[in-house]
C-alpha cells in the first residue's frame, strides 16, 4: 500500500497543510496498514481505491481519538468486517 498517499490524504481530510506532523501520520497509517494485514487478514490491494479510502478514514479516526477512550464509529466498524468478510477471516 503506498503510504505517502494516505498520509497525503489523512493530512487533506485533517486539513493541516504543513509537514509538521507527518512523521506521526505515518506511523499511525503504516500501524493502520500492519493492523489490517497481520491481525485482520486483509490482503490490501494498492489499485483498491476503496482499501485506500478505508486505511484514509481508519488512521484519521486515529489521530483524532488520540486522547480518548471511545469505540470506533459504527461505519468504520462496518467497514472493517466488509473487509474481513472479503478476505475469508469474517469479523
Amino acid at each position: 500500500m503506498d503510504v505517502t498517499t494516505a498520509v497525503e490524504l489523512v493530512k487533506e481530510r485533517l486539513g493541516i497543510r504543513t509537514a509538521v506532523r507527518d512523521t506521526y501520520l505515518k506511523a499511525i497509517v503504516e500501524g493502520v496498514i500492519k493492523e489490517l494485514e497481520d491481525e485482520k487478514g486483509v490482503a490490501l490491494d494498492d489499485a483498491n481505491s476503496y482499501h485506500l479510502l478505508f486505511i484514509c478514514d481508519y488512521a484519521t479516526w486515529r489521530y483524532q481519538s488520540r486522547d480518548s477512550s471511545g469505540a470506533m464509529p459504527r461505519h468504520l466498524q462496518f467497514r472493517l468486517h466488509n473487509l474481513m468478510i472479503h478476505a475469508g477471516k469474517g469479523p
